[in-house]
């Protein structure tokens, strides 16, 4: 992610991103297809989406409960339902839950689709997979988009996300991306002060960025 943001931090560049997210577009993985609304995080500029998308489609869903925290497209959750999956789908931008609600229906596909805040509207006590792409730069977002990139400036984000897990005793499976550019071992600090540990499953490198997939373990 770091490479691209400097690619499209070039003014000219900056102006061609701009125009060109000025209005939906479309984003696809294996015949399921999602619109995405100029508010909601972009998986076309960034890889840890298709990373996720290419582990979870070893996975065997069917009739599997999967919970995508904080679920942008939602492209992960309806790639999921395509696979038999039992979905719900949670997010803070009612732009996206709107937008995905479309996209559902274009796709032929059912899932639920949650406005929350973390956990705090997740009826559903247990999930066979819970996956998580979350916001990782320190700073406090001061929009609704920008929640998708910053966590605070004091990794608020993810101290409130290990304080809720812990409340939760019954989740079977919890996988995060993380990229290299973000601040690793302060997260797992973090995780560890609540008693969860990473176990690294997937280290990928795609254009000079590393991205891992961290298994969440309850210690």
């Amino acid at each position: 992610m770091r490479n691209i943001i400097k690619k499209i931090t070039h003014p000219f560049l900056r102006v061609a991103t701009k125009i060109w997210f000025s209005k939906p577009r479309k984003y696809s993985y294996k015949g399921v297809h999602v619109l995405v609304h100029p508010e909601i995080f972009p998986p076309h500029y960034t890889i840890s989406t298709k990373i996720l998308l290419d582990f979870i489609e070893t996975f065997h869903l069917d009739k599997k409960s999967l919970l995508e925290l904080g679920c942008g497209s939602g492209i992960i959750s309806l790639f999921a339902a395509s696979k038999g999956a039992y979905v719900v789908s949670s997010d803070i931008n009612y732009k996206a839950l709107e937008y995905l609600t479309l996209s559902a229906k274009t796709n032929n596909l059912s899932l639920e689709i949650v406005y929350s805040d973390l956990f705090s509207e997740i009826k559903q006590s247990e999930f066979d997979f819970i996956i998580i792409n979350p916001p990782y730069y320190p700073k406090s977002p001061s929009n609704i988009k920008e929640h998708a990139w910053f966590c605070g400036e004091n990794f608020e984000y993810f101290h409130n996300l290990f304080q809720q897990l812990n409340k939760r005793k019954k989740d079977k499976q919890l996988f995060m991306i993380l990229s290299e550019d973000c601040k690793i071992d302060t997260i797992k600090e973090i995780a560890s002060s609540h008693h969860f540990n990473f176990e690294i499953l997937l280290e990928k490198k795609i254009l000079e960025e590393k991205n891992y997939i961290f298994k969440i373990i309850k210690t």
